[in-house]
């Protein structure tokens, strides 16, 4: 075969999407006679779409310099910009930032008016988003009208998922989700060029996860997986596509299934590297260990995905809890939220910062958490986020001893997981309800509760869970009244005759914390003095419990 026929059958096979076959065929083909600029981008698109990302580099490179050879500034522009992007994806900020400012002078020093402006406006307005999202939305906004000026179908996508982007940031989330949505139907409709379509396509999905919306995630998930199983040689957005998966999978409850997926998108993440997805795949990985109790597991995944860039909290936070290192979890949990700007942001952690600081003994933290995090779900009104909000809500009210409340916020957490489809979560608000009816005096349907959370957790394979059901700390007495284990602690060492200094040093917490427990419990039991708290725990066989 001669090298134009070479060159045209190539053509024909990256036009049909056979990736592979575009690969191979313009890599002969450019031995034999090289290749000119526009079948170098040709080449570069196919190799980042096969995952030879150093081969793509190295052709996009050339293309730049081939253009600019031609005095084509313009697409030279683009070749730098596509240079950028894989580099600042992957966290090399200062490489793909070269790029850029390259790109960026090319287009001052000539004055060009051209489609290129706009594409570069799109890194800038993305560093911003969550900086200054007012800011990163002026720069989408100019960026969409250079691309309609100039009829670029890409760029139009990818300044307008910048602004649904933009305002979700800046909490107008419903224009922002309905234009994320707009975009989508030109990505699904196959109207844009591979690259963009599994940009805007991840980028959607991180999204929906952010602002809870499990629906549209799921939605979008099924629809990049359908995309990618279509091009059997893609490779970039699998592993992505495969972490999403698994992150659907986890919450429907098909945790085997979930942890394939995360193991598969590790593995493909590895080779070539990609730091930050590969980090992604890696937390994902650990969370299903932990809830599984594979905790060494977990705690080596949390620390890996650490090193590739992405956070460890608030799993580690969790998993040190699960192992009772709750001074280390509190520690731990109070940083991350402090470090959080943004209220989704926050409300991604505040849930887990609920259940540490209630583990330790820590309510009035808890209840400020809880509060936020209600305030954020009535804002946003996705109804997963509503469910987490309920459940803090109900925990936090639990340990404050007002049953009835908390039966309340824990029916609406339930009925709203139910609806979800979430039934582990479920099954977390369950075990609560079940507490809270023991409480109420309703015995008997608190068993039901509780044997249907044990249900699931064996289902699941969910050991943690079942094991703090069989703890005594879910088998108290009823006559309790509602106090919570490290009340009872600090009533039985009050029942001894020990002050709050020896109490503190006892149970190693500050005399501060002590005397409000006290507080709580004189408040709880309707008691004036230590001598009642004394009477009242030889009264109902509190006196002789061990720790």
């Amino acid at each position: 075969m001669d090298v134009a026929a070479e060159l045209g059958s190539a053509r024909d096979a990256f036009a049909r999407q056979a990736w592979s076959d575009a690969y191979t065929g313009l890599s002969e083909a450019d031995v034999e006679q090289r290749l000119d600029p526009d079948d170098l981008v040709r080449l570069a698109t196919a190799a980042y779409l096969v995952g030879r990302d150093a081969e793509c580099a190295a052709a996009t490179e050339r293309a730049h310099q081939a253009y600019l050879s031609l005095g084509r500034t313009g697409p030279a522009v683009r070749c730098a910009f596509w240079l950028a992007v894989p580099l600042l994806l992957r966290g090399e900020t200062a490489r793909g930032g070269g790029w850029l400012a390259r790109a960026k002078r090319l287009l001052d020093d000539q004055r060009l008016d051209c489609v290129e402006q706009g594409y570069l406006l799109f890194p800038q307005g993305m560093r911003l988003v969550y900086k200054d999202p007012a800011t990163a939305r002026a720069a989408f906004d100019e960026a969409a009208a250079i691309g309609e000026r100039f009829g670029d179908p890409d760029l139009v996508a990818l300044a307008r998922h910048g602004q649904g982007r933009a305002l979700i940031a800046g909490g107008d989330l419903q224009a922002g989700v309905a234009l994320l949505d707009e975009i989508m139907v030109a990505v699904a409709s196959g109207e844009l060029s591979p690259l963009v379509t599994g940009m805007v396509y991840c980028s959607t999905i991180e999204a929906c996860q952010e602002i809870f919306d499990f629906r549209r995630a799921q939605e979008w998930t099924a629809a990049l997986s359908g995309w990618c199983a279509a091009q059997p040689d893609l490779v970039p957005y699998r592993g992505q596509c495969l972490v999403h998966r698994s992150q659907v999978l986890q919450t429907r409850g098909a945790w085997p299934d979930a942890l394939d997926e995360a193991r598969r998108a590790c593995e493909r993440l590895s080779e070539p590297l990609n730091r930050p997805v590969l980090g992604m795949a890696l937390y994902q990985q650990a969370e299903l260990h932990r809830m599984r109790g594979a905790f060494a597991d977990a705690e080596e995944g949390y620390r890996r995905a650490g090193e590739y860039g992405h956070p460890a909290q608030p799993g580690l936070a969790q998993l040190w809890l699960a192992r009772g290192r709750v001074d280390e979890a509190a520690a731990a949990i109070r940083g991350a939220v402090d470090e959080l700007k943004g209220r989704l942001r926050r409300a991604q952690v505040l849930a887990a910062y609920v259940e540490i600081m209630l583990a330790a003994d820590d309510v009035p933290r808890a209840r400020e958490a809880s509060e936020e995090l209600s305030l954020t779900a009535g804002d946003i009104g996705a109804p997963m986020l509503r469910a987490v909000a309920a459940h803090a809500r109900g925990a936090v009210l639990l340990a404050e001893g007002d049953a009835q409340a908390a039966l309340d916020a824990l029916l609406e957490a339930c009925r709203t997981w139910g609806e979800v489809g979430a039934p582990y979560d479920e099954a977390r608000s369950r075990v609560l309800l079940g507490l809270v009816r023991r409480r109420l005096g309703d015995a008997g349907t608190a068993r039901l509760d509780l044997d249907a959370a044990r249900q699931v957790f064996r289902r699941l394979g969910a050991a943690p869970d079942l094991a703090r059901l069989d703890e005594p700390d879910h088998g108290r007495p009823e006559d309790d009244a509602g106090l919570s284990p490290r009340e009872i602690e600090v009533l039985r060492l009050v029942a001894t005759g020990r002050t709050n200094h020896a109490i503190a040093d006892e149970l190693v917490l500050s005399e501060k914390t002590v005397a409000r427990h006290l507080s709580n419990i004189f408040g709880k039991l309707g008691l004036s003095s230590r001598s009642a708290a004394t009477a009242y725990a030889y009264e109902h066989g509190l006196a002789g419990r061990g720790r």
